[in-house]
């Protein structure tokens, strides 16, 4: 989630609809400055005990933070909290639960990401030895109650925790026990967000299913493959979902921006404080007549926070943010990205991933959605097949798009090795949850505790 760093009362004003819509239209770059922004999570633990650890508890999060402060790092404050951390490499933030995320520098290959993946996780690894503290790639917390997890002190955070009850049963887990890997890419035009958004859209059901990473909830399966995205399905219908009116007719920024002002507000931000706005309308907001707020009308910088409050599986803001996704190990950090820019920044593989679902139905799209936290790659078809026989498909057209992009490293390599998990993984119809499926009900002999030995980073 967003870490808020300055007042909006700074940002310039809204004036009129057209400057909500020009917040899209300023995201358009030519393809040769398009760039790769890749965002990942992990949960934190005490190596001694597994437990979650508070922010303030000696060698907590805390510690941590300030702890990567000697790598470059600097702190970035809400009030006498430091709560996330700005450098070169992007930023490390604080989910709501301590689960600790890097919101990587926009970059221009797949090379320079995973390097900055490996750069990350070394830093955090030396830091948790150090503090007694690991890193877990999972999609949800495996054995932990959501009693027994800490909450952050993050103003927006709070609002949120309170709201979410209102309005879905599994909101709260969302924010406090899951994990996810996600990708944010560029686009040239209306036209290309427009087809980019689309083919993402539909195909984002089968990242789920690469990424599937969340069978446990409080130490037992949960009857699911990716548990993460079945949460979605409960956490607030109002902004989140597979949002039909993208494949219809005339969709671009105006629709979307529509979409945004019927999404309920959280929070207004003033001055380091956060003016609690949950379920109000950001059309009152427009018209000065917000109730928390009143005679105040908003700024360019409320309306960008507004657009990281809803939660589809696909999000717009100045670039398109891939949503649907498991948090998980270090390869498959490199390997959602991949997936992305290979289907996405070449046309001809664009072209031929949109041929594959363009002749879906709205039906068609939901009723795959909702197969997929269950079935993972078994899910079925349109046309009577399976998820995985439309993997090999999708994956062959996104190597041939990281083969045309042709970025190799030192070694003469191209980027379309970073899909290679994922190409074991439909070679064998199997996702990593069904993997730690498999362990929990073999050689783990249903201790669930094996999986901070082999799944930590």
């Amino acid at each position: 989630m967003s870490t808020k760093t300055e007042s909006g009362a700074f940002d310039p004003p809204i004036e009129n609809r057209a400057d909500l819509i020009s917040v899209f239209a300023k995201g358009e770059k030519p393809a040769a400055r398009w760039r790769i922004g890749t965002e990942h999570e992990k949960f934190v633990y005490r190596t001694a005990d597994h437990r979650a650890p508070s922010y303030d508890e000696p060698g907590g999060i805390r510690d941590l933070l300030m702890a990567m402060t000697r790598y470059g790092w600097e702190p970035i404050m809400e009030g006498d909290n430091v709560i996330a951390l700005g450098g070169a490499d992007g930023n490390v933030s604080l989910e709501p639960a301590g689960q600790l995320e890097l919101s990587g520098a926009p970059l221009e290959n797949l090379h320079q990401t995973c390097a900055e993946t490996g750069r990350h996780l070394k830093q955090v690894k030396e830091i948790g030895a150090e503090l007694g503290l690991g890193f877990l790639g999972l999609g949800m917390w495996p054995d932990k109650t959501r009693d027994a997890l800490p909450i952050m002190p993050k103003g927006r955070y709070g609002i949120m925790l309170q709201h979410m009850p209102r309005v879905g049963t599994m909101g709260l887990d969302m924010m406090l026990r899951t994990c996810t890997i996600q990708t944010n890419l560029d686009y040239s035009s209306e036209a290309d967000m427009v087809k980019k958004f689309r083919v993402s859209l539909a195909l984002q059901p089968l990242g789920t299913a690469l990424f599937a990473n969340s069978p446990f909830t409080e130490g037992k399966p949960n009857g699911y493959l990716s548990y993460r995205s079945h949460i979605w399905t409960d956490t607030d219908p109002t902004r989140t979902g597979m949002l039909p009116f993208v494949f219809e007719d005339g969709f671009g920024y105006e629709r979307y921006a529509d979409y945004m002002l019927d999404v309920p507000m959280y929070f207004v931000y003033r001055s380091g404080k956060y003016i609690d706005a949950a379920g109000k309308n950001f059309r009152d907001f427009l018209d000065g007549n917000l109730d928390v707020y009143p005679g105040q009308k908003p700024t360019i910088g409320d309306w960008n926070d507004h657009l990281s409050t809803a939660f589809p599986e696909v999000r717009l803001k100045s670039f398109l943010e891939m949503r649907g996704s498991d948090g998980g190990p270090w390869n498959r950090i490199c390997a959602l990205p991949a997936f992305w820019v290979g289907l996405l920044y070449d046309g001809s593989a664009l072209d031929a991933a949109w041929d594959l679902v363009k002749h879906w139905t709205i039906e068609d799209h939901q009723k795959l959605r909702d197969a997929v936290p269950k079935l993972g790659l078994k899910a079925p078809l349109p046309d009577g097949r399976i998820l995985n026989d439309l993997a090999k498909q999708v994956l062959d057209i996104a190597t041939a798009g990281l083969n045309a992009r042709a970025q190799v490293n030192s070694m003469g390599d191209n980027e379309s090795g970073f899909l290679n998990p994922l190409r074991r993984m439909v070679d064998s119809g199997k996702t990593s949850a069904d993997e730690l499926l498999e362990k929990f009900n073999g050689p783990w002999a249903g201790d669930l505790s094996k999986v901070y030995d082999q799944y930590s980073f």
